[in-house]
């Protein structure tokens, strides 16, 4: 597929409006419109869709959602330098993409959404996109006000996201992404297809909400797995010790030794701890 519309290559429009790559911005524009639709594509199907985009640049994958079907699309962006650009994608999907110029740290979606769900698909600003992303996961309550995020990230990202126990990778963010979502690398993306190409492998990364994740205090389960991750390389009975709870009592409220340490211990494991967590500050305060 050479074409997705009739709208200019994404080159000419980067040279027209000078939209030169901001480090500062963490800037990796994706010109390969086969891959703008295919991550477009695995967010599917966008028919009547509400879908987020965080960073559209010249719009490339912007006009991929679009060309796809998708009802309506709300285009973060910093850079007011893209701002006519994606303007122009506008005028050409008349009523379907709405632009918003600001910091999507700061961004409030529910003006924008009503009770609609929405989708989340972007090509994350590298400097910004675990921030991001542990804001999405941090959403109250839940489930939340989006139905699938479908986002690309440094490889290295990616992975600690999909971790899972005695995998390398596995750490805080795998133990929060897991426990409310079910995650998933898609595909690759070699650093050839951005302008400027980044020095390392992106991915593709697809999370979607678990409708019921395991009860437990989500700040509980933070603590406890920053107790435990913070000195990986220590037994629970050390690791844990920073916490207002016995580490033994944790660490047998999930069913483990507490001569484990936190690499070893499911997504459940921690869930437990933080129940426990959670018990003991309520029995502490009667």
């Amino acid at each position: 597929m050479s074409a997705i519309d009739d709208l200019p290559p994404l080159r000419e429009v980067i040279r027209e409006h000078q939209l030169s790559a901001r480090k500062a911005l963490g800037q990796n524009f994706l010109l390969d419109l086969n891959l703008t639709a295919r991550i477009a594509r695995a967010a599917g199907p966008l028919e009547d869709a509400t879908v987020v985009e965080i960073g559209p640049g010249p719009g490339g994958l912007t006009r991929a959602l679009l060309a796809l079907g998708a009802r309506h699309v709300i285009a973060v962006e910093h850079d007011e330098r893209a701002i006519p650009a994606l303007q122009a994608i506008a005028d050409h999907y008349p009523g379907r993409l709405e632009i918003v110029c600001g910091d999507a740290r700061t961004f409030d979606v529910a003006p924008y959404l009503g009770s609609t769900k929405a989708k989340i698909v972007a090509n994350l600003p590298y400097n910004i996109a675990t921030h991001l992303l542990i804001g999405w996961l941090s959403a109250e309550p839940w489930p939340p006000w989006y139905d699938m995020m479908v986002l690309m990230f440094q490889r290295e990202v990616a992975e600690r996201i999909v971790a899972r126990e005695n995998e390398e990778a596995y750490g805080r963010l795998g133990v929060l992404a897991n426990w409310r979502c079910e995650t998933k690398i898609l595909f690759d993306i070699s650093p050839s297809a951005f302008v400027p190409p980044p020095k390392v492998t992106s991915s593709v990364v697809r999370l979607v909400p678990r409708p019921s994740p395991e009860p437990c205090d989500r700040r509980a389960l933070e603590q406890v797995a920053a107790a435990a991750f913070g000195q990986r390389r220590k037994m629970l009975r050390q690791s844990l010790k920073s916490l207002p709870a016995d580490p033994a009592r944790l660490a047998a409220a999930a069913g483990v030794d507490p001569t484990r340490r936190a690499e070893t211990i499911p997504v459940s494991g921690f869930v437990a701890m933080a129940r426990e967590l959670t018990n003991s500050r309520n029995d502490n305060k009667t």
